[in-house]
């Protein structure tokens, strides 16, 4: 039986946390994990976790100092998944925007493919409730990244995945310093340029009904940043 991990970062996640993972852990898939990356978070998301831990030993947390980023609470997860033997690693949101029951389509898939991204735009755009700015400024993002780096991906900034371990081995998560937008594009982009197997599954979006968005204008110009960057390290042979 192969593991799975699901990596969820958490700030301020209170309200939301306890029926994700009651959805997750309710699909009964074999060999499933959830790992929490907690940033410290002052509404006490952790301590919740702690929680629930005790009555589910499937259940895992890391808790970092402070708030170091999405990216960052990534590669901390990815060790922790290499370094425990899973053999699929998902990145998932807290905020219930990733509906966990695709998690089954996913494992579905991951059997021909290296990475499977949940895609909102694979066919027509899958988002619900978002504001119309947020929505053209994300389609925008994802052309944008297709049209500059060549990647054959219709959502390049998706947060909805799961790798193969593979793909996360033969990256140089140590060099990996992105976060947000910027994290995903160069993620994909690196899988893809090691020749890894990229499928995109159809998925829905919908926007967080409680909480608050952790979207800034410092994610969006890093991600404009690092399709640039990336771009010159393909040329240059550093990607």
């Amino acid at each position: 039986m192969k593991k799975t991990l699901v990596i969820v970062p958490t700030y301020n996640e209170r309200e939301n946390i306890e029926l994700l993972l009651d959805t997750v852990f309710g699909l009964k898939v074999p060999g499933l994990a959830v790992l929490i990356v907690d940033d410290n978070s002052p509404d006490q998301t952790a301590e919740i976790v702690r929680g629930l831990m005790k009555q589910n030993p499937a259940l895992f947390m890391l808790e970092r100092p402070g708030k170091l980023g999405l990216g960052t609470a990534y590669i901390a997860g990815f060790k922790y998944a290499l370094e425990n033997g899973y053999d699929h690693i998902f990145e998932m949101d807290a905020d219930l925007s990733h509906n966990p029951k695709e998690i089954p389509n996913f494992l579905e898939m991951i059997e021909d493919a290296d990475l499977v991204i949940g895609s909102r735009y694979l066919k027509g755009v899958n988002v619900i409730n978002w504001p119309l700015a947020r929505l053209a400024l994300s389609v925008f993002a994802s052309q944008y990244t297709r049209i500059i780096t060549g990647m054959p991906i219709s959502d390049c900034t998706g947060g909805f995945k799961c790798f193969r371990r593979e793909v996360l081995e033969q990256i140089p998560l140590d060099e990996v310093r992105s976060n947000g937008y910027a994290f995903q594009i160069e993620m994909n982009f690196k899988a893809w340029k090691r020749g890894f197997k990229i499928r995109e599954l159809p998925i829905i979006f919908t926007d967080r009904t409680v909480g608050k968005s952790k979207m800034s204008r410092k994610i969006m110009f890093e991600a404009a940043y690092m399709v640039w960057k990336l771009k010159l390290m393909s040329f240059f042979g550093k990607y």
